[in-house]
């Protein structure tokens, strides 16, 4: 079977579990957002922001916890969110009572929070030019050298740390979130073995497979796709998953499964013919 027609039964798979088409294709006016200038003045209604002093603790542990990233290097990632959200031409602030810092936000969308002691002193926010629920963020930590297809175990150990200490992850209730606790708000929850904190892979999947050694073990169906083969009211529930437009990229690892370390690999299987990165 060609990859075009695997890719085709698995988003009939999806339609059909859902009674819906397959999310990328929703219908409705298209929700691009055109670019708007912020200041501290004006800044865009109800936006999307995150706590700068949230996403620092983020950065210190981090710092602490290298030993599981010791070549790492940490970035944060902005992804879009809704059908028809572009992200293009993107302004990025630290914004508090006096701070107005722009971040300059690479052409992957990823980005470096730079330390300012005046900005957490004042609760800072970062802020970019689009509103609620329209984009998603990540922390994202890479270990340079490693094939385009592959990932490191520990990288992504310490990603879903760093992603819950900044407090970035999906809101709930949803089919992704229905066993989040109060767990769900710290990084132990990475540790968990029903854990559902979202990766998002650089381009549609077909499959991912764990490799350390001689040992390789491929994710079942119930991690892939934020399972949601399995969910029968994907429709109502979608929306409030930040996978919302990028279903065909999330998978879910055993993090908390320490027979698998930090140096084994996650090899990502792609669709041949599916969209360049987002």
């Amino acid at each position: 079977m060609s990859a075009r027609a695997v890719r085709l039964c698995v988003a009939a798979v999806f339609a059909a579990a859902a009674g819906l088409a397959w999310p990328q294709a929703q219908p409705g006016p298209p929700a691009t957002l055109p670019g708007v200038t912020i200041s501290g003045s004006k800044a865009t209604a109800d936006p999307v922001e995150k706590s700068y002093r949230r996403m620092v603790r983020g950065m210190d542990l981090f710092e602490r916890r290298r030993a599981l990233s010791p070549q790492g290097e940490l970035r944060f990632k902005l992804l879009p969110r809704k059908p028809g959200v572009s992200l293009d031409r993107l302004e990025l602030l630290v914004l508090g009572k006096t701070v107005e810092t722009p971040i300059p936000v690479a052409p992957d969308r990823t980005f470096v929070l730079q330390r300012d002691p005046k900005a957490l002193d004042e609760n800072a926010m970062v802020t970019p030019d689009r509103k609620a629920l329209t984009m998603t963020w990540r922390a994202e930590v890479r270990t340079p050298g490693l094939a385009p297809n592959t990932r490191r175990l520990g990288d992504l150990r310490l990603e879903c740390q760093v992603g819950m200490e900044a407090g970035l992850y999906s809101n709930s209730p949803s089919f992704i979130t229905r066993i989040f606790s109060e767990l769900s708000t710290t990084p132990a929850y990475c540790d968990n073995p029903e854990n559902r904190y979202l990766f998002f892979a650089d381009r549609p999947i077909f499959g991912v497979t764990l490799v350390s050694g001689d040992r390789r073990e491929m994710l079942p169906a119930s991690r892939l796709y934020a399972a949601a083969i399995n969910e029968s009211n994907l429709a109502a529930e979608l929306p409030y998953c930040d996978c919302e437009v990028l279903l065909d990229r999330t998978y879910f690892l055993p993090l908390g499964d320490r027979s698998w370390p930090d140096d084994a690999l996650v090899v990502f299987d792609f669709m041949e013919d599916g969209d360049a990165p987002r």
